[in-house]
C-alpha cells in the first residue's frame, strides 16, 4: 500500500513521546514489508522541510499552533494528486480533520482524547480550542474507523458517539531487546522510586513530589528519581524546595535510552500518578525492568497495571494514598519481589512486531473497507 500518516510530531522531534513512537513503530515495518509511507507533521527548531527515516519520507510543515492549517494546505498544494491507498491520522491534540478533504479513505488512530483534561495543563484560551476541536469528531469522522491503544480509550471514544464497532483495539509494544533487568530486584537496596514521564502537569508528576514528605516519614533514606524534561520542570524543582525534599529528589532531565534503562534498574518502585493515559507504556517499561508500579486509577493506567499484581491503582489526586502505596512496597519486600516478578511476566507480553501484525490488518481492512 502506498500509506499518508498525518501526526503533530514525528519521531525525531524533541518531544516526540508515546503517540509517535507507537505510529513510528508500526509504519517503519509496513516499509520494510514492502509498503511505501509518507509523514506529514510540524517542524521544529533546527529541522529540515524533508527527511527519510527507516525509509518512511518525512515532510514538515507549520509549527506547534498551526500544522493542522499549514499540513493540509501542503497537502492541496503536492501531494493531491498523488494516490494513496490510505491515509493513517494519528488524532494527539488537535485534529487534522482529514476526511473533509483527502482523497483517499482515512484509519484515525487515537492514543488517548483530552477532554476536560486539558484544562489542567494548558491555559483557558488553549484548552477550551483544543475542546471545541475534539467535540466535533464524531461528526467530521463519522464514516470513519479507529484504532485506539487500549479499551479506555475506545470506551471515550463511544461516549463521545463513535460506535463501539468501529473502534480497533490494539494495545502497544514494547522494544524486548531494549529493557531488562540489569541488577536483580532482590539486590536493590536502596529505597528509590522513579517517576518516568514528559514535565508537563498533566503528567502528574507534582504528585508524587507532593507525597514524598510523607514518604520519607516512613522510609528515611527513600529518594525520588526524576527522569523527563518539560517547561514544568521548573515548577516541580521549586515544589520540592518548599516541601522540604530537594535534597532526596533528583531531577535527571531527558535520558539517553541506555541511562533510562539504568536508572530503572536502580528503582525499587515506580510511580505513574497522571490523570489520563492511552494506555501507559512507561509501565510496561518499569515493569519489563523488574520495578512494580503505583499508579493512579485512571483511564489507561487500569489496564497497564494490574492492580495488585504488578503494582497498585490509587485514586488520582489523593496524595495519601498514593505515599500509602508507596510506602507499602518499599518496606514490604515479600510483596515488592512478588510484583517485581509478575511485572516481568506482563510485560514480556507486548512485542512491536505483534502491535504491528494486529494494526497492519486494522490498515488494510480500513483501506478494503473503505473503497467498497
Amino acid at each position: 500500500m502506498n500509506l499518508l500518516a498525518f501526526n503533530w510530531r514525528d519521531p525525531t522531534h524533541p518531544e516526540a513521546g508515546g503517540a509517535e513512537l507507537h505510529l513510528f513503530e508500526i509504519l517503519s515495518r509496513a516499509v520494510r514489508d514492502g509498503d511505501r509511507v509518507t509523514w506529514l507533521s510540524e517542524a521544529y527548531r533546527g529541522s529540515d522541510p524533508e527527511g527519510e527515516i527507516r525509509g518512511i519520507r518525512i515532510h514538515r510543515r507549520g509549527s506547534w499552533y498551526n500544522a493542522h492549517l499549514a499540513l493540509a494546505g501542503y497537502y492541496r498544494r503536492h501531494l493531491r494528486g498523488e494516490r494513496f491507498d490510505l491515509v493513517v491520522e494519528d488524532i494527539n491534540k488537535v485534529p487534522f480533520f482529514t476526511p473533509c478533504y483527502v482523497r483517499a479513505p482515512v484509519l484515525a488512530v487515537v492514543p488517548h482524547l483530552f477532554g476536560a483534561t486539558v484544562f489542567r495543563e494548558a491555559s483557558p484560551l488553549v484548552g477550551a480550542l483544543v475542546w471545541a476541536h475534539e467535540i466535533l469528531i464524531p461528526l467530521a469522522y463519522r464514516h470513519v474507523p479507529f484504532l485506539a491503544i487500549s479499551e479506555s480509550t475506545r470506551d471515550d471514544l463511544a461516549r463521545r458517539g463513535i460506535p463501539r464497532g468501529r473502534v480497533s483495539v490494539v494495545r502497544c509494544g514494547l522494544d524486548q531487546a531494549g529493557y531488562g533487568v540489569h541488577v536483580p530486584p532482590d539486590r536493590r537496596n536502596d529505597p528509590v522510586v522513579v517517576f518516568l514521564g514528559r514535565l508537563r502537569k498533566y503528567k502528574g508528576a507534582q504528585h508524587v513530589i507532593r507525597a514524598f514528605p510523607a514518604v520519607r516519614r516512613e522510609v528515611k533514606a527513600a529518594r525520588l528519581l526524576i527522569v523527563g524534561d518539560g517547561p514544568y520542570r521548573p515548577h516541580l524543582e521549586a515544589l520540592a524546595r518548599s516541601l522540604g525534599v530537594r535534597d532526596r529528589v533528583e531531577f535527571l532531565g531527558a535520558l539517553s535510552h541506555e541511562e533510562k534503562v539504568a536508572a530503572l534498574n536502580r528503582a525499587q518502585v515506580a510511580a505513574a500518578p497522571s490523570p489520563k493515559e492511552g494506555w501507559g507504556l512507561t509501565v510496561i517499561e518499569a515493569n519489563a525492568c523488574g520495578v512494580p508500579v503505583v499508579a493512579s486509577r485512571s483511564p489507561g493506567l487500569v489496564e497497564s497495571v494490574r492492580d495488585g499484581e504488578t503494582g497498585l491503582l490509587v485514586p488520582h489526586g489523593d496524595t495519601a494514598a498514593l505515599a500509602r502505596a508507596t510506602i507499602r512496597l518499599l518496606t514490604d519486600r515479600t510483596l515488592r519481589l512478588s510484583m517485581a516478578q509478575a511485572g516481568l511476566g506482563w510485560a514480556r507480553g507486548f512485542t512491536w512486531e505483534g502491535c504491528y501484525r494486529e494494526s497492519r490488518a486494522v490498515l488494510a481492512a480500513a483501506a478494503r473497507g473503505a473503497r467498497a
